[in-house]
């Protein structure tokens, strides 16, 4: 079963026959008695397929595609013709049209037909869904898994607050990105956000860069100290720390001590409140966050990938081709590091240097049993074929290397319209 159907014939017979045929077949029909009542109820969010009769008094089925393809050019049209009409219904094909069916016509000629144009239908409404919805949040935290949802409701209100926070996730979650989201939301954005990597700062510049007058605590007065990495910081920076931390002054050989106005924000690796002496992390922990892994929000990866895809597109002036199911199968990808490596996957793959295939492994050798698989694959070779060689039969069955008998057995087998097979190579040349 695919989406809705908006089927459009003046004959009254056939369009009920043919509304109780899709409908036994699953489908749910909008019959309309001719093209302008149709143009009333379709438009650019209509979900399934549009199939027409061509011959019809005042607004012919070709002059309702144009007008349809104005409104969406991505709107599947099957349009049913007479036998004079296929030449017209061609036309209309190269133009745009999805696909012809010359009456008479059987009823699984045309349920193959809107299966797969309903399957492009969902395609074409996914990628726009993902792409507006990846439009307008923030990187990381675009997504609808529950602990994102939460942490980015949080945002304004820790904003607004003067409590230190302690973030806590594995490499490539965000944590940063977090922590400069929330000095943005509040009344320290009109300040400096400083960063200091705590794993990579030397003991003896300890004193002289951070802690002096003008050093760089100093620079972050009335804004935000974010501190990396703070799990990996030596013993002398956690002491020295956990004093700042709890008197809130900066002095240049401890003397006349000035006062400092500065929200921390400190960020570990996934358990590392374990290696942070306790006074330290009762000082810092007004608030303690959990950045979740990739791995606990699956659900979010098409999204964040499309998200990622969409800006290195732009970045780069490229488009960004067949993003649902490049960006489902990256959903089906692990990502040891995270949002990090996702957002760099989805470069190269704007840049043609990467595809995010599923890893090996039953999860990624698609659903079904193995006998339903090969089936699968066989079915795509055909199609494939027929539509390398321009819906020429006899051309495709040279490239597949088979036997007439046996290509036309398997199509028998596969239940593959070759019809309509050919009517997609004919709108595809």
């Amino acid at each position: 079963m695919t989406g809705p159907v908006a089927l459009i014939d003046d004959d009254d017979d056939l369009r009920t026959a043919l509304t109780q045929m899709l409908t036994l077949a699953g489908h749910v029909v909008h019959p309309f008695v001719d093209g302008p009542s149709a143009l009333k109820r379709l438009d650019r969010d209509f979900p399934g397929v549009v199939v027409s009769d061509v011959r019809m008094p005042g607004m012919s089925g070709t002059e309702l595609f144009a007008r349809l393809r104005a409104i969406d050019p991505e709107l599947p049209v099957i349009l049913m013709t007479g036998h004079g009409d296929v030449a017209m219904a061609v036309d209309a094909i190269r133009a745009g049209a999805w696909d012809f069916l010359t009456k008479p016509f059987a009823g699984e000629a045309l349920h193959a037909a809107l299966q797969r144009a309903g399957t492009a239908r969902t395609l074409v409404l996914e990628n726009r869904r993902l792409r507006a919805e990846a439009s307008d949040s923030e990187g990381a935290f675009l997504g609808d898994a529950p602990a994102i949802r939460r942490l980015r409701d949080m945002i304004p209100t820790l904003g607004e607050t003067a409590l230190d926070l302690i973030v806590e996730g594995d490499t490539g979650t965000g944590k940063e990105l977090y922590a400069r989201l929330v000095h943005r939301a509040g009344r320290r954005a009109r300040h400096r956000f400083q960063l200091l990597d705590c794993a990579t700062l030397p003991a003896a510049m300890i004193e002289r860069d951070l802690f002096a007058r003008g050093g760089l605590i100093s620079r972050a007065d009335r804004g935000t100290l974010f501190l990396d990495n703070l799990d990996l910081a030596p013993p002398e920076l956690h002491h020295r720390l956990t004093q700042f931390a709890e008197q809130r002054l900066v002095a240049l050989d401890h003397r006349d001590p000035d006062p400092v106005d500065v929200r921390i924000i400190a960020a570990t690796a996934e358990g590392g409140r374990a290696a942070l002496p306790p006074a330290l992390y009762h000082r810092l922990a007004g608030v303690a966050l959990r950045m979740p892994p990739l791995a606990e929000r699956r659900e979010d990866i098409p999204l964040l990938f499309t998200r990622f895809a969409l800006r290195a597109a732009e970045r780069h002036r490229r488009d960004a081709p067949a993003l649902p199911e490049a960006a489902h199968a990256a959903a089906r990808r692990d990502w040891p590091g995270n949002v990090r490596e996702l957002e760099l996957s989805a470069e190269r793959f704007v840049l043609g240097l990467d595809l995010p295939t599923a890893a090996p492994g039953p999860a990624g050798l698609g659903a079904g049993s193995l006998p339903q698989r090969l089936e699968a694959f066989e079915r795509e070779a055909i199609l494939d074929a027929i539509a390398a060689a321009n819906g020429e039969i006899n051309a495709a069955i040279a490239a597949l290397g088979l036997p007439r008998k046996t290509f036309y057995y398997r199509v028998k087998r596969l239940d593959i319209d070759l019809r309509s097979a050919r009517g997609v190579a004919v709108r595809g040349a």
